[in-house]
């Protein structure tokens, strides 16, 4: 068989070269590289059958499991799109995902439908519910206008086989959501090309082969996450799914299933790293490589003592671009600060604002070019052209007589590189918030607490902590005629954010709150003097 160039030939290259290797294990359960491609073929044939066209949009609402990767595929596999919602997301949160890509099939479980029951009527492009573990309680079909037909996992799977729209390596294969600096979650759309060609070169680096187990600890919804899947199955790998609710859940894991790969986010090393691990786990874990932030010193040091023999990678990503830089383990102890240099079949930037590139040491902006850069941000213009932009004449790889233009990602993070091409990350140029390895968009956790009317005004921001990388603190003021009740806030926010979006504090002060010169709440200098409070105290 040819070399993969579409997403869903991972999986099927893999099934004719090994079909009974051990392709994902769930709990107790297990399947094999030929049985995970049938299904795949069974669940595209289903989609098929349901008559979504090229190009539409499938969105998977599951914690991870079996159907949960069968669907990433099979949607691809049918000349389709598949959305991954994080499971932790609210009703509101799935409903405007799936208002703005246009879903037209939503994969979730009978136990996750009564959440989204109240949303379901207002996504207009919704026609179809397919539910795992329950048959449905509704007519199977769909009135035009109507609330979305319902049907089993089951029943779907048992549709007549079907062959799958015509599609190329650069088209739509996906469209993952990442928060933006702000307003609303942003969807990065992803093409076969861009997947494939990640899984090729992260494999690479990290060297998988077919007698890896990676543990996939991360939400499929993150590039990162969804990577363990794709590097395994390019490799002929095995995935263990875990959703764990407690790091010693991990470490029984990474125990109990023999892992040699595992790829996390710093604040669940940082609880690792304080945990007692089983006895053994260095004897197999082959690599550990962390992403979604800066690792600690001291972490790392405390991690390299419990795993002698386990290599660690450090990486940096965007969702723009999946992946992008990776520090070699042989280059941890001279350098442990630093991002390394750009993965396989990559070329990263270091350009001034006029699209110079950066002498050594000096300051500027990262900018990734080659075939992970993806598609834009869905139906969105004026972000996509912040972000996603021609590279200039004069950039490395451009030569003056190449007249069409070249896309790449210009990050929005300020790096250096040093003389020998190392990277080292200084700061992000938005305010975005990164915590727990999500990031997450100051304006959005604002719109949040507003819809709450318990707050006049209100103004969020990340501050450093240890754990978390950075905690999120809001500053708010009582509603007119009332008093701020910071108690009742808090329950609110735990009831329609994710955990990760919640505050950590809210403090309360007098209005208005200060702003700057174009007349917006001033939330750099609210955290700035919060800051300097906190230092002073």
């Amino acid at each position: 068989m040819t070399d993969s160039t579409l997403l869903p030939e991972l999986i099927a290259r893999t099934a004719a070269r090994s079909p009974e290797a051990i392709a994902l294990t769930h709990g107790a359960q297990s399947i094999n590289y030929a049985q995970l491609y049938d299904t795949v073929d069974a669940c595209a044939g289903g989609l098929l059958g349901l008559g979504l066209q090229r190009g539409e949009r499938v969105a998977i609402y599951l914690e991870k499991r079996f159907e949960t990767v069968i669907a990433s595929f099979a949607a691809p596999a049918a000349g389709c799109v598949f959305v991954p919602l994080n499971p932790l997301l609210k009703a509101e949160q799935v409903a405007y995902i799936l208002r703005d890509c246009n879903v037209r099939a939503l994969i979730t479980s009978g136990d996750r439908l009564p959440l989204l029951a109240p949303i379901l009527d207002s996504c207009h492009d919704l026609r179809h519910v397919v539910l795992t573990g329950a048959r449905p309680e509704a007519p199977p079909d769909a009135a035009p206008g109507g609330p979305p037909a319902r049907l089993s996992w089951d029943e779907l799977l048992a549709a007549p086989p079907a062959a799958g729209h015509r599609v190329i390596d650069t088209d739509m294969a996906a469209i993952l959501y990442t928060s933006g600096s702000t307003g609303k979650p942003k969807g990065v759309v992803l093409s076969h090309r861009n997947m494939v060609a990640g899984a090729k070169s992260v494999a690479g680096y990290l060297q998988n082969d077919p007698d890896d187990t990676l543990l996939a600890a991360l939400p499929l919804s993150f590039d990162a996450g969804f990577s363990q899947l794709t590097t395994a199955f390019h490799s002929g790998a095995r995935v263990v799914l875990l959703n764990y609710l407690l790091p010693r859940d991990v470490l029984k894991a990474l125990a109990n299933e023999s892992v040699t790969g595992l790829t996390a986010v710093p604040p669940l090393y940082i609880q690792l790293a304080q945990l007692d691990w089983p006895a053994g786990i260095g004897e197999h874990l082959r690599y550990f490589a962390n992403t979604g932030g800066r690792m600690p010193r001291e972490t790392l040091a405390a991690l390299r003592a419990r795993l002698p023999r386990s290599s660690p990678f450090l990486m940096y990503g965007l969702t723009e671009a999946f992946r992008s830089t990776y520090l070699p383990p042989a280059e941890v102890d001279r350098r442990p600060d630093s991002i390394g240099k750009a993965i396989p079949n990559a070329e990263i930037l270091v350009l001034r604002e006029d699209g110079s590139p950066c002498a050594p040491n000096e300051p500027g902006e990262l900018v990734h070019r080659g075939a992970l850069v993806g598609m834009g941000y869905w139906n969105d213009p004026e972000k996509t052209a912040e972000r996603y932009k021609p590279l200039p004449v004069n950039a490395p790889g451009r030569e003056a007589g190449l007249v069409l233009p070249e896309i790449a990602v210009f990050s929005g993070d300020t790096v250096r590189m040093d003389e020998e091409g190392f990277l080292y990350f200084i700061g992000r140029r938005d305010e975005m918030m990164k915590t727990s390895g999500y990031r997450v968009s100051p304006t959005e956790v604002e719109e949040i607490l507003y819809a709450t009317k318990l707050v006049g005004e209100c103004v969020a921001f990340g501050v450093d902590h240890p754990a978390l990388g950075q905690a999120i603190q809001v500053i708010a003021t009582p509603p007119p005629g009332a008093a701020l009740d910071t108690a009742a806030l808090l329950a609110e926010c735990r009831q329609r954010m994710p955990a990760y979006m919640v505050p950590a504090h809210i403090d309360a002060r007098d209005g208005p709150l200060p702003r700057n010169p174009n007349g917006k709440i001033d939330r750099k200098t609210l955290a700035t003097e919060w800051v300097e409070r906190q230092n002073a105290a």
